[in-house]
């Protein structure tokens, strides 16, 4: 679920989370002179971004933000490249499991912070086959406790440096394949949603001018739990502008889309928060709680109000 094309912020909160957001660092002062990278988060990697990532330096004490040193600017690498930093001392983190994990980031073009977490509440991501390969092999089979350095690559071809510690890591639920609950009938006046045997969503649009407010439809009622702000949310979605023009859609790529609540356009964190896990909800989003004035590259124009079908098949 990207920014361009949906519901992201951009990168201090979504790159955090997600691509820019899983990493673990160093502790106690300890630097990455004596980088005791894994195998497998090297084996892969070219040798120059291996080497480079080894001379940056992350201290600081466990549950604190650390302080990222970049051995110069701009600091560079051809992909995403990981290792281990310390090791923890829990349980061990298993394959498919939730992991909360406290991040922070700095520019590599030169060193500028982009964010931590630290202030509030650990990010949730499953290590499962959604997360970067990379990232996956870093983590799984470390402990609780360990921390991570990782530079990757932004949108706009510039390194970002991430550092990441895991503080929990728990079961997960298995998501659920598409919305299940009790029918909800939505009132006269908004789009008609139709599902494909799949469970896909469509829409027939209505020519009467669009909301100028939040519009929150359940249209099945879930009976899992309730979704909390500061969640990781597993949705299938799909979007349309008013005229009913899709521009994106989970269900065409086959896979469901996971995402932080806090890290999305205000419009899915005010209509997804408070809904319950199971449930299919058909949001309209105004302009200025979607993309605003800008709009979002060639698919979503300036002061579009959107239309969603997003079906909560899971939360941590």
């Amino acid at each position: 679920m990207r920014r361009t094309t949906t519901a992201r912020r951009g990168l201090a909160a979504a790159a955090l989370a997600l691509t820019l957001g899983l990493s673990l660092a160093a502790c106690s002062g300890d630097s990455a002179d004596d980088p005791s990278p894994t195998a497998t988060s090297t084996s892969a990697a070219d040798p120059a971004d291996v080497a480079a990532l080894a001379k940056v330096k992350v201290e600081g004490e466990p549950g604190s933000k650390p302080t990222i040193t970049l051995p110069s600017t701009p600091f560079e690498v051809t992909a995403l490249v990981a290792r281990v930093v310390d090791e923890g001392t829990g349980a061990e983190i298993l394959d498919g499991q939730t992991l909360s994990i406290h991040t922070a980031a700095v520019a590599g073009a030169d060193g500028s912070d982009l964010g931590d977490s630290y202030a509030g509440e650990p990010e949730k991501i499953a290590a499962d086959d959604q997360m970067p390969p990379e990232l996956h092999d870093a983590l799984v089979g470390e402990k609780v406790g360990v921390r991570i350095v990782f530079a990757a690559l932004a949108q706009d071809g510039t390194t970002n440096v991430v550092v990441g510690e895991v503080v929990d890591a728990q079961d997960t639920v298995p998501p659920l394949e598409r919305a299940e609950g009790e029918a909800v009938t939505p009132p006269a006046g908004l789009p008609t949603v139709t599902l494909d045997a799949d469970g896909k969503p469509a829409i027939t649009p209505i020519a009467d001018p669009p909301p100028t407010t939040l519009v929150v439809q359940p249209l099945i009622k879930g009976a899992g739990d309730v979704v909390t702000e500061d969640q990781t949310l597993t949705v299938h979605y799909t979007g349309w502008l008013w005229d009913g023009t899709q521009f994106d859609s989970s269900w065409d790529s086959g896979q469901p889309a996971s995402f932080a609540l806090t890290g999305v356009i205000a419009g899915w964190t005010q209509g997804l928060a408070g809904q319950t896990v199971g449930s299919q909800v058909l949001l309209v989003i105004p302009p200025e709680l979607g993309y605003g004035a800008e709009g979002s590259g060639e698919t979503i124009p300036p002061n579009s109000t959107l239309i969603f079908v997003v079906d909560i098949l899971g939360a941590v």
